[in-house]
Protein backbone atom coordinates (compact mmCIF):
# COMPACT_ATOMS: atom_id res chain seq x y z
CA UNK A 1 0.00 0.00 0.00
CA UNK A 2 2.67 2.44 0.77
CA UNK A 3 4.37 1.58 -2.53
CA UNK A 4 0.55 2.65 -4.48
CA UNK A 5 0.20 5.72 -2.19
CA UNK A 6 3.86 7.28 -2.93
CA UNK A 7 3.62 6.29 -6.60
CA UNK A 8 0.06 8.02 -6.51
CA UNK A 9 1.74 11.14 -5.10
CA UNK A 10 4.47 11.55 -7.16
CA UNK A 11 2.18 10.67 -10.44
CA UNK A 12 0.40 13.81 -9.05
CA UNK A 13 2.83 16.34 -8.58
CA UNK A 14 3.85 15.90 -12.30
CA UNK A 15 0.14 15.85 -13.42
CA UNK A 16 -0.51 19.33 -10.95
CA UNK A 17 2.34 21.16 -12.66
CA UNK A 18 1.65 19.95 -16.01
CA UNK A 19 -1.70 21.33 -15.71
CA UNK A 20 -0.28 24.68 -14.39
CA UNK A 21 2.07 24.93 -17.09
CA UNK A 22 -0.09 24.40 -19.53
CA UNK A 23 -3.66 26.03 -18.48
CA UNK A 24 -5.20 28.48 -21.19
CA UNK A 25 -2.30 27.53 -23.74
CA UNK A 26 -4.50 24.85 -25.42
CA UNK A 27 -7.29 27.03 -26.91
CA UNK A 28 -6.31 27.69 -30.56
CA UNK A 29 -4.61 25.21 -32.95
CA UNK A 30 -1.08 26.80 -32.54
CA UNK A 31 -1.87 26.00 -28.72
CA UNK A 32 -2.94 22.67 -29.08
CA UNK A 33 -1.08 20.81 -31.48
CA UNK A 34 2.56 22.76 -31.15
CA UNK A 35 2.64 23.98 -27.75
CA UNK A 36 2.49 27.35 -29.37
CA UNK A 37 5.52 27.31 -30.30
CA UNK A 38 6.86 27.92 -26.75
CA UNK A 39 8.80 24.52 -26.27
CA UNK A 40 12.71 25.19 -24.74
CA UNK A 41 15.31 22.81 -25.42
CA UNK A 42 15.23 21.35 -21.71
CA UNK A 43 11.10 20.33 -22.55
CA UNK A 44 12.19 19.47 -26.25
CA UNK A 45 15.09 17.18 -25.15
CA UNK A 46 13.12 15.84 -21.95
CA UNK A 47 10.31 15.10 -24.39
CA UNK A 48 12.11 12.90 -26.36
CA UNK A 49 14.04 11.12 -24.21
CA UNK A 50 11.18 9.78 -22.38
CA UNK A 51 9.32 9.46 -25.75
CA UNK A 52 11.63 7.09 -26.51
CA UNK A 53 13.06 5.27 -23.62
CA UNK A 54 10.30 3.41 -21.84
CA UNK A 55 9.77 -0.05 -18.76
CA UNK A 56 9.71 -2.16 -22.08
CA UNK A 57 13.64 -0.91 -22.86
CA UNK A 58 14.62 -0.76 -19.45
CA UNK A 59 13.42 -5.12 -19.64
CA UNK A 60 14.47 -5.90 -22.93
CA UNK A 61 17.44 -4.42 -23.26
CA UNK A 62 18.67 -5.34 -19.87
CA UNK A 63 17.51 -8.60 -21.10
CA UNK A 64 19.88 -8.83 -24.16
CA UNK A 65 22.90 -7.94 -22.38
CA UNK A 66 22.52 -10.43 -19.73
CA UNK A 67 21.41 -13.31 -22.45
CA UNK A 68 23.81 -12.20 -25.13
CA UNK A 69 26.30 -8.87 -24.98
CA UNK A 70 25.81 -5.24 -25.55
CA UNK A 71 25.29 -5.57 -29.54
CA UNK A 72 21.61 -4.18 -30.01
CA UNK A 73 23.01 -0.84 -28.13
CA UNK A 74 23.21 -0.43 -31.80
CA UNK A 75 20.13 0.98 -32.07
CA UNK A 76 20.31 3.71 -29.67
CA UNK A 77 24.06 4.64 -29.90
CA UNK A 78 23.81 4.85 -33.48
CA UNK A 79 20.90 7.16 -33.35
CA UNK A 80 23.26 9.87 -32.90
CA UNK A 81 24.13 10.09 -36.53
CA UNK A 82 19.72 10.42 -37.46
CA UNK A 83 19.81 12.84 -34.77
CA UNK A 84 22.66 15.17 -36.20
CA UNK A 85 20.92 14.89 -39.96
CA UNK A 86 17.55 16.16 -38.12
CA UNK A 87 19.13 18.86 -36.21
CA UNK A 88 21.07 20.14 -39.03
CA UNK A 89 19.52 18.97 -42.37
CA UNK A 90 15.68 18.03 -41.71
CA UNK A 91 14.78 20.77 -38.78
CA UNK A 92 15.41 23.73 -40.30
CA UNK A 93 13.44 22.93 -43.44
CA UNK A 94 10.39 21.99 -41.25
CA UNK A 95 10.72 24.90 -39.37
CA UNK A 96 10.94 27.10 -42.26
CA UNK A 97 7.19 26.43 -43.96
CA UNK A 98 5.95 26.51 -40.62
CA UNK A 99 4.26 22.90 -40.67
CA UNK A 100 2.57 21.01 -38.06
CA UNK A 101 2.91 17.51 -39.76
CA UNK A 102 5.30 15.55 -42.07
CA UNK A 103 2.77 14.80 -44.63
CA UNK A 104 2.17 19.00 -44.60
CA UNK A 105 5.59 19.04 -45.46
CA UNK A 106 5.25 16.16 -48.19
CA UNK A 107 2.31 17.99 -49.78
CA UNK A 108 4.53 21.38 -50.35
CA UNK A 109 6.81 19.13 -51.66
CA UNK A 110 4.85 17.02 -54.62
CA UNK A 111 1.22 17.53 -53.89
CA UNK A 112 -2.32 16.59 -51.62
CA UNK A 113 -2.17 12.75 -52.63
CA UNK A 114 1.25 12.90 -51.48
CA UNK A 115 0.29 13.73 -47.87
CA UNK A 116 -2.95 11.72 -47.90
CA UNK A 117 -1.23 8.88 -48.56
CA UNK A 118 1.36 9.75 -46.00
CA UNK A 119 -1.22 10.41 -43.49
CA UNK A 120 -2.82 6.95 -43.66
CA UNK A 121 0.21 5.35 -43.38
CA UNK A 122 0.72 6.87 -40.21
CA UNK A 123 -2.44 6.39 -38.81
CA UNK A 124 -2.23 3.13 -40.19
CA UNK A 125 0.97 1.89 -38.32
CA UNK A 126 0.10 3.94 -35.09
CA UNK A 127 -3.51 2.32 -35.00
CA UNK A 128 -3.16 -0.91 -35.78
CA UNK A 129 0.08 -2.50 -33.89
CA UNK A 130 2.38 0.67 -32.36
CA UNK A 131 -0.17 2.44 -30.45
CA UNK A 132 -1.44 -0.83 -28.78
CA UNK A 133 1.81 -2.45 -28.57
CA UNK A 134 3.74 0.44 -26.75
CA UNK A 135 0.63 0.19 -24.31
CA UNK A 136 1.05 -3.63 -23.85
CA UNK A 137 4.38 -4.14 -23.72
CA UNK A 138 4.44 -1.20 -21.13
CA UNK A 139 1.79 -2.35 -18.90
CA UNK A 140 3.37 -5.99 -19.28
CA UNK A 141 6.83 -4.41 -17.91
CA UNK A 142 5.27 -2.68 -15.27
CA UNK A 143 3.46 -5.57 -13.98
CA UNK A 144 6.13 -7.80 -14.07
CA UNK A 145 8.61 -5.24 -12.02
CA UNK A 146 5.74 -4.79 -9.44
CA UNK A 147 4.22 -8.15 -9.50
CA UNK A 148 0.82 -6.70 -9.73
CA UNK A 149 -1.01 -9.94 -9.62
CA UNK A 150 0.72 -10.45 -5.66
CA UNK A 151 0.26 -7.07 -5.20
CA UNK A 152 -3.56 -6.59 -6.08
CA UNK A 153 -4.39 -9.99 -4.79
CA UNK A 154 -5.45 -10.66 -8.55
CA UNK A 155 -4.82 -13.38 -11.63
CA UNK A 156 -2.48 -12.45 -13.91
CA UNK A 157 -5.04 -11.69 -16.73
CA UNK A 158 -7.28 -8.97 -14.42
CA UNK A 159 -3.61 -7.44 -13.35
CA UNK A 160 -2.72 -7.08 -17.05
CA UNK A 161 -6.29 -5.30 -17.24
CA UNK A 162 -5.95 -2.91 -14.28
CA UNK A 163 -2.83 -1.92 -15.44
CA UNK A 164 -3.47 -1.32 -19.20
CA UNK A 165 -5.97 0.58 -18.68
CA UNK A 166 -4.90 3.09 -15.94
CA UNK A 167 -1.65 3.38 -17.84
CA UNK A 168 -4.03 4.33 -20.27
CA UNK A 169 -6.73 6.66 -18.93
CA UNK A 170 -4.06 8.51 -17.72
CA UNK A 171 -1.55 8.83 -20.58
CA UNK A 172 -5.15 9.32 -23.04
CA UNK A 173 -5.86 12.75 -20.32
CA UNK A 174 -2.65 14.64 -21.50
CA UNK A 175 -2.73 13.66 -24.73
CA UNK A 176 -6.49 14.42 -25.54
CA UNK A 177 -7.01 17.12 -22.88
CA UNK A 178 -3.79 18.53 -22.46
CA UNK A 179 -2.02 18.72 -25.95
CA UNK A 180 1.73 18.75 -26.73
CA UNK A 181 2.73 21.37 -24.33
CA UNK A 182 0.74 18.73 -21.32
CA UNK A 183 2.94 15.85 -23.00
CA UNK A 184 6.43 17.66 -23.37
CA UNK A 185 6.39 19.24 -19.42
CA UNK A 186 5.16 15.70 -17.92
CA UNK A 187 8.05 14.01 -20.19
CA UNK A 188 10.61 16.34 -18.93
CA UNK A 189 9.95 15.62 -15.12
CA UNK A 190 9.28 12.12 -15.69
CA UNK A 191 12.72 11.83 -17.41
CA UNK A 192 14.86 13.61 -14.42
CA UNK A 193 13.15 10.55 -12.53
CA UNK A 194 13.96 7.98 -15.38
CA UNK A 195 17.85 9.34 -15.06
CA UNK A 196 17.55 9.10 -11.49
CA UNK A 197 16.40 5.60 -11.41
CA UNK A 198 18.97 4.92 -14.24
CA UNK A 199 22.19 5.86 -12.67
CA UNK A 200 20.83 4.67 -9.15
CA UNK A 201 20.20 1.02 -10.39
CA UNK A 202 23.63 0.44 -12.16
CA UNK A 203 25.86 2.22 -9.34
CA UNK A 204 24.18 -0.04 -6.40
CA UNK A 205 24.47 -2.64 -8.67
CA UNK A 206 28.00 -2.17 -8.78
CA UNK A 207 28.32 -1.38 -4.60
CA UNK A 208 26.62 -5.45 -4.28
CA UNK A 209 28.60 -6.75 -6.64
CA UNK A 210 31.29 -5.32 -4.81
CA UNK A 211 30.13 -6.65 -1.58
CA UNK A 212 29.88 -2.91 -0.23
CA UNK A 213 32.95 -1.77 -2.44
CA UNK A 214 31.80 0.41 -5.48
CA UNK A 215 35.23 0.11 -6.99
CA UNK A 216 35.94 -3.19 -6.53
CA UNK A 217 32.61 -4.00 -8.49
CA UNK A 218 33.44 -1.77 -11.38
CA UNK A 219 37.02 -3.72 -11.24
CA UNK A 220 34.94 -7.53 -11.43
CA UNK A 221 32.68 -5.68 -14.07
CA UNK A 222 35.58 -5.19 -16.21
CA UNK A 223 37.78 -7.51 -16.03
CA UNK A 224 35.57 -11.08 -15.55
CA UNK A 225 33.27 -12.14 -18.40
CA UNK A 226 34.52 -9.18 -20.40
CA UNK A 227 33.06 -10.60 -23.53
CA UNK A 228 29.61 -9.29 -22.21
CA UNK A 229 30.87 -6.03 -23.05
CA UNK A 230 30.92 -6.90 -26.50
CA UNK A 231 29.06 -4.11 -28.51
CA UNK A 232 30.47 -5.61 -31.85
CA UNK A 233 27.77 -8.31 -32.72
CA UNK A 234 28.71 -11.40 -34.52
CA UNK A 235 26.30 -12.75 -37.13
CA UNK A 236 24.43 -14.92 -34.34
CA UNK A 237 23.76 -11.97 -31.93
CA UNK A 238 20.56 -10.43 -31.60
CA UNK A 239 22.02 -7.03 -33.68
CA UNK A 240 24.88 -8.10 -35.99
CA UNK A 241 27.67 -5.20 -36.11
CA UNK A 242 27.14 -5.44 -40.22
CA UNK A 243 23.68 -4.04 -40.15
CA UNK A 244 24.98 -0.67 -38.65
CA UNK A 245 26.07 0.27 -41.96
CA UNK A 246 23.26 -0.89 -43.64
CA UNK A 247 19.92 -0.49 -42.79
CA UNK A 248 19.93 0.68 -39.47
CA UNK A 249 20.79 4.12 -40.65
CA UNK A 250 17.32 4.39 -42.56
CA UNK A 251 15.50 3.42 -39.52
CA UNK A 252 16.94 5.58 -37.35
CA UNK A 253 17.06 8.54 -39.65
CA UNK A 254 12.62 7.46 -40.27
CA UNK A 255 12.33 7.86 -36.66
CA UNK A 256 14.27 10.41 -35.46
CA UNK A 257 14.18 12.74 -38.63
CA UNK A 258 10.74 11.83 -40.03
CA UNK A 259 8.54 9.74 -37.52
CA UNK A 260 5.54 12.32 -36.58
CA UNK A 261 5.32 11.30 -32.66
CA UNK A 262 8.94 12.06 -32.38
CA UNK A 263 9.32 15.12 -34.65
CA UNK A 264 6.61 17.28 -32.79
CA UNK A 265 7.94 18.33 -30.25
CA UNK A 266 10.49 19.65 -32.50
CA UNK A 267 7.52 21.19 -34.38
CA UNK A 268 7.00 23.33 -31.45
CA UNK A 269 10.72 24.96 -30.90
CA UNK A 270 10.20 28.53 -29.58
CA UNK A 271 13.24 28.89 -32.21
CA UNK A 272 15.30 26.79 -34.63
CA UNK A 273 18.06 27.29 -31.85
CA UNK A 274 15.94 25.90 -29.04
CA UNK A 275 14.65 23.11 -31.51
CA UNK A 276 18.34 21.82 -32.16
CA UNK A 277 19.35 22.33 -28.97
CA UNK A 278 17.06 20.33 -27.53
CA UNK A 279 17.69 17.24 -30.39
CA UNK A 280 21.35 17.65 -29.80
CA UNK A 281 20.99 17.03 -25.79
CA UNK A 282 18.79 14.02 -26.42
CA UNK A 283 21.51 12.53 -28.71
CA UNK A 284 23.88 12.21 -25.81
CA UNK A 285 21.10 10.77 -23.89
CA UNK A 286 21.07 7.92 -26.26
CA UNK A 287 24.53 7.36 -26.17
CA UNK A 288 24.34 7.00 -22.11
CA UNK A 289 21.87 4.51 -22.34
CA UNK A 290 24.16 1.39 -22.66
CA UNK A 291 25.33 2.75 -19.07
CA UNK A 292 22.27 3.03 -17.84
CA UNK A 293 20.01 0.76 -19.81
CA UNK A 294 22.39 -2.55 -20.51
CA UNK A 295 24.99 -2.64 -17.30
CA UNK A 296 22.51 -3.74 -14.96
CA UNK A 297 22.09 -6.82 -17.39
CA UNK A 298 25.87 -7.27 -17.21
CA UNK A 299 25.58 -6.74 -13.74
CA UNK A 300 23.04 -9.27 -13.26
CA UNK A 301 24.83 -11.99 -14.92
CA UNK A 302 27.97 -11.57 -12.61
CA UNK A 303 25.60 -11.68 -9.59
CA UNK A 304 22.92 -14.40 -10.93
CA UNK A 305 24.87 -15.88 -13.59
CA UNK A 306 22.97 -17.52 -16.30
CA UNK A 307 20.33 -19.81 -14.82
CA UNK A 308 17.28 -17.04 -13.72
CA UNK A 309 14.46 -18.01 -15.87
CA UNK A 310 14.17 -15.63 -18.42
CA UNK A 311 16.11 -13.01 -19.71
CA UNK A 312 13.67 -10.73 -18.88
CA UNK A 313 13.97 -10.98 -15.24
CA UNK A 314 17.19 -9.88 -15.03
CA UNK A 315 16.39 -6.01 -14.94
CA UNK A 316 13.83 -6.80 -12.18
CA UNK A 317 15.52 -9.25 -10.04
CA UNK A 318 18.38 -6.43 -9.85
CA UNK A 319 16.52 -3.42 -9.30
CA UNK A 320 14.44 -5.45 -6.21
CA UNK A 321 17.58 -6.29 -4.64
CA UNK A 322 19.11 -3.09 -4.69
CA UNK A 323 16.62 -0.23 -4.56
CA UNK A 324 15.63 0.47 -0.79
CA UNK A 325 11.77 0.04 -0.27
CA UNK A 326 11.16 3.47 0.13
CA UNK A 327 12.03 3.88 -3.22
CA UNK A 328 9.83 1.75 -4.91
CA UNK A 329 6.44 4.26 -5.23
CA UNK A 330 8.87 6.86 -7.08
CA UNK A 331 10.31 3.89 -8.83
CA UNK A 332 6.88 2.44 -9.58
CA UNK A 333 5.86 6.08 -10.86
CA UNK A 334 8.92 6.45 -12.62
CA UNK A 335 8.36 3.45 -14.85
CA UNK A 336 4.43 4.18 -15.64
CA UNK A 337 5.86 7.59 -16.30
CA UNK A 338 7.79 6.30 -19.61
CA UNK A 339 5.22 3.84 -20.67
CA UNK A 340 2.82 6.78 -20.67
CA UNK A 341 4.83 9.29 -22.47
CA UNK A 342 5.53 6.81 -25.29
CA UNK A 343 1.73 6.18 -25.33
CA UNK A 344 0.13 9.65 -24.99
CA UNK A 345 3.06 11.09 -27.93
CA UNK A 346 1.75 8.60 -29.87
CA UNK A 347 -1.85 9.28 -29.31
CA UNK A 348 -1.15 13.02 -29.56
CA UNK A 349 0.67 13.08 -32.98
CA UNK A 350 -2.06 10.40 -34.13
CA UNK A 351 -4.93 12.75 -33.47
CA UNK A 352 -2.65 15.38 -35.15
CA UNK A 353 -2.25 13.58 -37.93
CA UNK A 354 -5.85 13.02 -38.54
CA UNK A 355 -7.33 16.52 -38.08
CA UNK A 356 -4.67 18.47 -39.88
CA UNK A 357 -3.88 16.04 -42.90
CA UNK A 358 -7.11 14.48 -43.41
CA UNK A 359 -10.45 16.46 -41.84
CA UNK A 360 -8.79 19.82 -42.51
CA UNK A 361 -8.20 19.40 -46.20
CA UNK A 362 -12.01 18.37 -46.36
CA UNK A 363 -12.55 21.13 -44.36
CA UNK A 364 -10.24 24.20 -45.19
CA UNK A 365 -12.73 26.94 -43.34
CA UNK A 366 -13.09 24.57 -40.05
CA UNK A 367 -12.43 26.98 -36.91
CA UNK A 368 -9.60 26.23 -34.60
CA UNK A 369 -11.88 24.96 -31.90
CA UNK A 370 -13.21 22.73 -34.59
CA UNK A 371 -10.12 21.17 -35.25
CA UNK A 372 -9.53 20.37 -31.56
CA UNK A 373 -12.72 18.98 -31.10
CA UNK A 374 -12.10 16.59 -34.31
CA UNK A 375 -8.28 15.79 -32.72
CA UNK A 376 -10.13 14.55 -29.26
CA UNK A 377 -12.52 12.74 -30.71
CA UNK A 378 -9.80 10.82 -33.07
CA UNK A 379 -7.81 10.61 -29.98
CA UNK A 380 -10.66 9.08 -27.68
CA UNK A 381 -11.82 6.46 -30.27
CA UNK A 382 -7.98 5.43 -30.75
CA UNK A 383 -7.43 4.75 -27.31
CA UNK A 384 -10.38 3.28 -26.99
CA UNK A 385 -9.61 0.59 -29.91
CA UNK A 386 -6.36 0.30 -28.30
CA UNK A 387 -7.70 -0.79 -25.33
CA UNK A 388 -9.48 -3.60 -26.53
CA UNK A 389 -6.57 -4.49 -28.97
CA UNK A 390 -3.45 -4.66 -26.43
CA UNK A 391 -4.37 -7.36 -24.57
CA UNK A 392 -4.68 -9.64 -27.78
CA UNK A 393 -0.60 -9.02 -28.68
CA UNK A 394 0.18 -11.40 -26.05
CA UNK A 395 -0.92 -14.37 -28.43
CA UNK A 396 1.46 -12.96 -31.20
CA UNK A 397 3.04 -15.77 -32.23
CA UNK A 398 6.53 -14.58 -31.97
CA UNK A 399 6.50 -12.20 -29.67
CA UNK A 400 5.02 -8.29 -29.56
CA UNK A 401 8.70 -7.14 -29.78
CA UNK A 402 9.08 -9.33 -33.15
CA UNK A 403 5.66 -7.90 -34.40
CA UNK A 404 6.92 -4.20 -33.70
CA UNK A 405 9.77 -4.60 -36.19
CA UNK A 406 8.46 -6.14 -38.78
CA UNK A 407 5.08 -4.33 -38.86
CA UNK A 408 6.81 -0.68 -39.06
CA UNK A 409 8.95 -1.91 -42.03
CA UNK A 410 5.38 -1.36 -43.71
CA UNK A 411 5.62 2.53 -43.71
CA UNK A 412 9.32 3.61 -42.31
CA UNK A 413 11.17 2.81 -45.12
CA UNK A 414 9.15 4.73 -48.10
CA UNK A 415 8.43 7.35 -45.93
CA UNK A 416 12.56 8.51 -45.23
CA UNK A 417 12.71 7.43 -48.96
CA UNK A 418 10.27 9.87 -50.09
CA UNK A 419 11.49 12.64 -47.61
CA UNK A 420 14.88 12.50 -48.69
CA UNK A 421 14.39 12.58 -52.32
CA UNK A 422 11.95 15.87 -51.06
CA UNK A 423 14.82 17.34 -49.43
CA UNK A 424 17.86 16.95 -52.08
CA UNK A 425 15.65 16.99 -55.23
CA UNK A 426 13.57 19.93 -54.51
CA UNK A 427 15.77 22.72 -56.59
CA UNK A 428 17.45 20.78 -58.90
CA UNK A 429 16.19 19.98 -62.35
CA UNK A 430 15.54 16.22 -61.55
CA UNK A 431 12.69 17.11 -59.06
CA UNK A 432 10.58 13.59 -58.23
CA UNK A 433 7.20 14.11 -59.55
CA UNK A 434 4.47 13.02 -57.30
CA UNK A 435 3.43 9.95 -59.31
CA UNK A 436 7.25 8.77 -58.22
CA UNK A 437 6.27 9.00 -54.39
CA UNK A 438 2.89 7.25 -54.60
CA UNK A 439 4.24 4.44 -56.50
CA UNK A 440 6.57 3.90 -54.24
CA UNK A 441 4.76 3.41 -51.55
CA UNK A 442 2.54 0.65 -53.53
CA UNK A 443 5.71 -0.85 -54.61
CA UNK A 444 7.29 -0.51 -50.69
CA UNK A 445 3.96 -2.25 -49.70
CA UNK A 446 3.65 -4.86 -52.00
CA UNK A 447 7.69 -5.59 -52.02
CA UNK A 448 7.61 -5.68 -47.79
CA UNK A 449 4.47 -7.50 -47.45
CA UNK A 450 5.48 -10.46 -50.22
CA UNK A 451 9.41 -10.71 -48.73
CA UNK A 452 8.45 -10.30 -45.30
CA UNK A 453 5.40 -12.75 -44.40
CA UNK A 454 4.95 -14.69 -47.76
CA UNK A 455 8.29 -15.71 -48.41
CA UNK A 456 11.41 -15.98 -46.73
CA UNK A 457 14.22 -14.37 -48.38
CA UNK A 458 17.00 -14.86 -45.26
CA UNK A 459 18.17 -11.94 -44.85
CA UNK A 460 18.08 -10.02 -41.81
CA UNK A 461 14.91 -7.60 -41.87
CA UNK A 462 17.23 -4.61 -41.29
CA UNK A 463 19.34 -5.76 -44.22
CA UNK A 464 16.39 -6.01 -46.27
CA UNK A 465 15.36 -2.11 -45.03
CA UNK A 466 18.20 -1.04 -47.08
CA UNK A 467 17.95 -3.18 -50.23
CA UNK A 468 14.17 -1.74 -50.62
CA UNK A 469 15.35 1.92 -49.72
CA UNK A 470 18.00 1.65 -52.27
CA UNK A 471 15.41 0.20 -54.74
CA UNK A 472 12.58 3.05 -53.92
CA UNK A 473 15.03 5.68 -54.71
CA UNK A 474 15.77 4.16 -58.00
CA UNK A 475 12.53 4.23 -58.71
CA UNK A 476 11.70 7.83 -57.42
CA UNK A 477 14.87 8.80 -59.66
CA UNK A 478 13.57 7.27 -62.74
CA UNK A 479 10.05 9.11 -62.37
CA UNK A 480 12.48 12.62 -61.96
CA UNK A 481 14.10 11.49 -65.02
CA UNK A 482 11.31 10.95 -67.23
CA UNK A 483 9.83 14.41 -65.59
CA UNK A 484 12.37 16.41 -67.14
CA UNK A 485 12.34 14.62 -70.15
CA UNK A 486 8.69 15.56 -70.56
CA UNK A 487 6.77 18.90 -71.62
CA UNK A 488 3.07 17.33 -70.59
CA UNK A 489 3.69 16.86 -66.87
CA UNK A 490 3.10 19.53 -64.09
CA UNK A 491 5.10 21.71 -62.35
CA UNK A 492 5.22 20.33 -58.52
CA UNK A 493 3.77 23.07 -56.05
CA UNK A 494 5.44 25.63 -55.26
CA UNK A 495 4.52 26.94 -51.18
CA UNK A 496 6.30 30.31 -49.89
CA UNK A 497 8.32 29.52 -46.69
CA UNK A 498 6.31 31.11 -43.60
CA UNK A 499 8.59 30.42 -40.39
CA UNK A 500 6.53 31.03 -37.44
CA UNK A 501 9.62 31.56 -35.14
CA UNK A 502 13.58 32.97 -34.96
CA UNK A 503 15.29 30.54 -38.18
CA UNK A 504 18.81 31.53 -36.09
CA UNK A 505 20.73 28.50 -35.77
CA UNK A 506 22.02 27.80 -32.46
CA UNK A 507 25.87 28.95 -32.73
CA UNK A 508 27.59 25.72 -31.16
CA UNK A 509 25.09 23.27 -33.10
CA UNK A 510 28.28 21.81 -35.52
CA UNK A 511 30.48 22.26 -32.58
CA UNK A 512 27.76 19.69 -30.29
CA UNK A 513 27.30 17.59 -33.86
CA UNK A 514 30.70 16.99 -34.00
CA UNK A 515 31.58 16.05 -30.05
CA UNK A 516 28.01 13.62 -30.47
CA UNK A 517 29.37 11.56 -33.46
CA UNK A 518 32.73 11.13 -31.52
CA UNK A 519 30.85 10.50 -28.41
CA UNK A 520 29.59 7.57 -30.60
CA UNK A 521 32.67 5.99 -31.98
CA UNK A 522 34.08 5.94 -28.58
CA UNK A 523 31.82 4.60 -27.18
CA UNK A 524 31.85 1.81 -29.58
CA UNK A 525 35.66 1.77 -28.79
CA UNK A 526 35.47 1.45 -25.06
CA UNK A 527 33.12 -1.70 -25.42
CA UNK A 528 35.14 -3.80 -28.34
CA UNK A 529 38.24 -5.61 -28.02
CA UNK A 530 40.08 -2.30 -28.37
CA UNK A 531 38.39 -1.69 -24.93
CA UNK A 532 37.01 -3.62 -22.03
CA UNK A 533 36.58 -6.86 -24.10
CA UNK A 534 40.08 -6.68 -24.14
CA UNK A 535 40.62 -6.22 -20.65
CA UNK A 536 40.02 -10.34 -19.18
CA UNK A 537 42.45 -11.49 -16.44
Amino acid sequence: MTTILSCCFFMGLVAWYSYRRTRGQTGNRDGYFLAGHGLTGTFIAGSLLLTNLSAEQLIGLNGSAYAFNLSSMAWEVTAAIAIVVMALVLLPRYLTGGFTTLPEFLESRFDARVRRATALLFLFGYGLVTIPSVLYSGSLAVMQLFDVPNLLGLDRSQSLQITLWTIGLIGAAYAIFGGLKAVAVSDTLNGIGLLIIGLLVPILGLVKLGEGDLLAGLSQLTSVHTEKLNAIGSISDPTPFGTVFTGMIFANLFYWGTNQYVIQRTLGARSLAQGQKGVLISGFFKIAVPFLMMIPGVIAYHLYGPDLVSMDDAYPRLAKDVLPGYLSGFFLAVLLGAVLSSFNSLLNSASTLFAIDLYQPLRPHATDDRLIRVARIAGTILALFSFLIAPLLQYAPEGVWQLIRKFTGFYNIPIIAIVVMAVFTNRTRYRVPAAGALTTIAFHLCAYGILTFAWDSGLHFIHLYAILFALEILIMAAFAAWQSRSTTCAAAPSVAPAPSVDMTPWRYARMTSITLLLAMVGVYVLFSGFGLVGNAE
